[in-house]
């Protein structure tokens, strides 16, 4: 389906409403990583090179409708200024009301007002219409650059209804990029870790779309469990086991490849005592928290014949850095490579950055969730509203 594409707005000394994704770490009320504010860089430099009015609203954490004075945006206009120090930047101590309508109303162009945290309105992950319609009051067009929202907030979905809308360039160049992985060049090796077990759908779909399937981090040992072999005290659970045990048993499983071995630890400290154990001879007593070293050269052996790959989540638990080698090692490997390679989930971008490899990754999604879902070939609810403005506004609007 068709969406507008935000340089065919007659956007010229418009007020336009940005719904960026500014949901980044903070350190002692600072942001600690930048990442995604520089990635909406472009899209605020073409908006203000066209002398518009942004507004500028994103949410930060979890406030569950209430004010919570640690989630204020303040350090995102902090940052947000020092990335650009020659444009006014004006802050508001809310998100909605008469006094932020006036402000933004008596103010001239070229100009950013940063909203307060969007989701101090319980209406907001509501999707209230009437909360999209006092957001939409402020604006003459809507742009969403915060492809990492990926649930039916009222900024993203039912402000459609009210403003002819496009996606900014870094939305668009998350679809683009992560399509790579759903009409891949082939070879295609999908690899997917982390702690998290409810990963079927991606999983399903990278069966579908892989022609090898590297299972690592907590995934593992359900697998391994539903194979027979026992995981001591290794993260799994029964549902995890038998979802396991039903894809194993696809036309696909031969795709799937998993680990040989495991350094394993005494107890679940970063201090603990460690071995390296056989996947198929897990002691009852141990906790595997990375993967070994023969499963480190396998899945370089698998990775290297790769044209595409798509990596989702850690390897071990990679928060101790005992336990970081198999992620930190394959990360580096994968940045040496030619391969298209497309990273999707918060704790691998978060990995990546961490090992200074964002400019050896070709795609390191700002998605988290919304990029696992986008790869599991699930509707984003964003997109859709997006679709759905096109077909409503295309007669008001020229392209």
């Amino acid at each position: 389906m068709k969406r507008f594409a935000l340089n065919t707005f007659p956007l010229d000394g418009k007020n336009v409403f940005l719904r960026v994704d500014f949901n980044v770490p903070l350190r002692a009320g600072d942001v600690a990583s930048d990442r995604k504010i520089r990635a909406a860089l472009p899209t605020i430099e073409y908006l203000l090179q066209k002398k518009c009015t942004i507004i500028l609203a994103t949410h930060l954490g979890r406030p569950e409708g209430k004010v919570v004075e640690s989630l204020r945006v303040a350090p995102l206009v902090k940052a947000l200024r020092q990335l650009l120090p020659k444009v006014p930047i004006i802050a508001f101590p809310d998100c909605i009301g008469k006094e932020v309508r006036q402000t933004i109303a008596a103010g001239s162009n070229g100009k950013i007002y940063f909203l307060e945290n969007l989701r101090f309105y319980r209406e907001e992950e509501e999707n209230d219409l009437a909360f999209a319609h006092a957001l939409a009051e402020f604006a003459d067009f809507f742009v969403n650059e915060a492809f990492g929202v990926h649930s039916r907030d009222a900024s993203v979905d039912a402000i459609t209804r009210f403003l002819p809308a496009a996606g900014g360039f870094l939305l668009e160049r998350e679809i683009f990029e992560l399509s790579k992985a759903l009409h891949p060049q082939r070879p295609a090796v999908w690899l997917i870790g982390g702690a998290k077990l409810d990963k079927i759908g991606l999983i399903t779909q990278a069966l579908k779309k892989a022609d090898r399937l590297l299972i690592g981090g907590a995934l593992a040992f359900s697998f391994l469990r539903a194979k027979g072999f026992a995981v001591g005290h290794s993260k799994t659970d029964s549902d995890s086991i038998m979802t396991a045990r039903k894809i194993l048993k696809t036309r696909h499983a031969g795709k799937i490849v998993l680990p040989l071995d495991f350094i394993a630890a005494d107890a679940f400290s970063s201090q603990a005592k460690t071995s390296i154990v056989s996947a198929a001879d897990i002691p009852a007593g141990k906790i595997c928290l990375d993967l070994g070293p023969q499963t480190i050269e396998l899945f370089k052996r698998h990775l290297r014949q790769a044209r595409t790959i798509v990596w989702n989540g850690p390897l071990g638990y990679f928060e101790w850095a005992r336990f970081a080698v198999a992620t930190r090692t394959i990360a580096r490997f994968i940045g040496t490579l030619t391969a298209t390679s497309i990273c999707g989930g918060g704790e691998t971008a978060e990995a990546i950055e961490r090992y200074h490899l964002l400019d050896k990754i070709t795609h390191v999604s700002t998605g988290g969730g919304a990029a696992l879902s986008f790869l599991a070939g699930e509707k984003i609810p964003a997109l859709t509203a997006l679709e759905k403005n096109y077909v409503r506004f295309r007669k008001k609007i020229k392209s």
